[in-house]
């Protein structure tokens, strides 16, 4: 197998996982999401982590709200994990879910 098959494979692989797409071949699709599930969690669990008045201000509507803008947006390489909550919060709130944030008068 030459580097640019591999490659493509690992991609493949690695958007499933990410995006839910279809299982590439020579993969098993319900063991792809399992591992996709707990890839998920561990984002939802670090997105709380790092805005702690998310999960705090939607209450049990956290969850829904994370996997589906997750499933619209995954999380790639070129965004950190706190640029990535940050925008989680501003899809909240471009969607109404969450009030617009008072301006802060300092910064940290």
């Amino acid at each position: 197998m030459s580097r640019e098959e591999l490659a493509a494979r690992q991609a493949a692989l690695l958007d499933s996982l990410l995006t839910g797409s279809e299982a590439p071949s020579g993969f098993d699709a319900s063991r792809l999401r399992i591992e996709a599930d707990v890839l998920l969690a561990k984002r939802r669990r670090l997105v709380a982590y790092l805005r702690p008045d998310l999960p705090e201000a939607l209450g049990s509507r956290y969850r829904p709200l994370f996997d589906a803008y997750a499933a619209e947006r995954p999380k790639t390489t070129s965004i950190r994990a706190r640029e990535y909550a940050d925008a989680f919060a501003e899809w909240l709130v471009a969607r109404g879910d969450l009030p617009k944030p008072r301006r802060r008068w300092f910064r940290r």
